[in-house]
């Protein structure tokens, strides 16, 4: 009996110094590791949240890029982190797609814990002006007389926007040929310069050059129009059962307090709510998102589970 009020004591303890660790968190400067190179949509989602948390809180939140290896080098650095609130790991959509094309050092289910999922928003579908299609339709017409012949560009081998290509040819029946990049900046210039006739980018990144007449917008990915190409219709509309996002989540190692966990939920809620935020991320065509750990996880699992089918079938191996 002396034994089991000992322990019941230590649990009521321990819960006792998780509760004033979280009331008092953060009481230092927190990290916020993106697994990807300075200047992309991740990037930008990373910095903008951090802002906005520092301001919030009182207490500094630092991004810190550690990109490579599709996004694996910097998301085992955050997951091996100690699981104490003060190293984070926001990605996108890649981070569902790692475990079907590398071994992994890390169980991207079991060792991580989530927080939230700021924003979600589309990928444009793009061609280079010269090709003589300015539909989905067109474009798959065209690519289903001549097999092979359309190349595609994505920010590489085994990337969300790789992967989101492969779905589409699927779907549509087409076969392209991929022309891999590191980084969407170099993907997007190369077809701009007409060595690539098609490809998957991020709003922020292909919208000034359809403005501009370099690129030409065909279709958007998500189920709605974005209101960053009101007048590009979505791929569902042009007659195919397709819809993609590009998104970004928040998470931690395992075995982070649930207090902080619902620390962070709380506050991020609170940003994603702000007007100024859904008006600040627009111009990246994304929207506010936020919920409930619970949403963001389930989000996580069906994304795995959806990118594992598609390696498969498409036989995606990385070199």
């Amino acid at each position: 009996m002396k034994y089991l009020v000992g322990i019941t004591a230590a649990l009521a303890l321990t819960g006792a110094v998780f509760q004033a660790n979280a009331q008092q968190y953060p009481s230092k400067p927190v990290r916020i590791i993106v697994p990807f190179s300075p200047g992309g949509g991740t990037d930008f989602i990373a910095r903008l949240v951090a802002a906005k948390l520092s301001s919030n809180l009182g207490t500094q939140f630092i991004v810190e890029n550690r990109a490579g290896a599709g996004s694996t080098i910097g998301t085992e650095f955050a997951l091996k982190s100690p699981p104490d609130g003060y190293t984070l790991l926001l990605t996108s959509g890649s981070y569902t797609v790692a475990s079907s094309l590398y071994k992994l050092r890390y169980d991207p289910i079991k060792d991580m814990a989530p927080i939230i999922q700021p924003d979600d928003g589309p990928f444009v579908m793009a061609t280079h002006p010269s090709l003589p299609a300015k539909t989905v339709k067109q474009f798959v017409a065209l690519a289903k007389s001549n097999p092979g012949a359309i190349n595609f560009a994505s920010s590489g081998q085994g990337s969300i926007s790789h992967l989101s290509t492969e779905l589409f040819s699927m779907i549509s029946g087409i076969r392209l040929t991929h022309i891999p990049y590191k980084g969407t900046g170099l993907s997007v210039a190369d077809t701009i310069a007409g060595h690539n006739q098609f490809l998957l980018a991020a709003i922020a990144s292909a919208v000034p050059h359809v403005k501009s007449g370099r690129l030409r917008a065909i279709s958007v990915t998500s189920a709605q129009r974005n209101s960053a190409l009101s007048d590009v219709p979505t791929v569902r509309e042009s007659g195919y059962d397709y819809e993609v996002s590009n998104w970004h989540g928040l998470m931690g190692p395992s075995g982070l307090s649930t207090a902080v966990i619902e620390r962070l939920n709380s506050e991020i809620n609170k940003i994603v709510k702000d007007p100024e935020f859904a008006q600040r991320i627009a111009t990246d065509g994304l929207v506010p998102v936020g919920g409930t750990p619970e949403r963001f996880l389930k989000l996580l699992k069906e994304e795995m589970a959806n990118w594992e089918k598609v390696v498969k079938k498409a036989g995606i191996k990385i070199q």
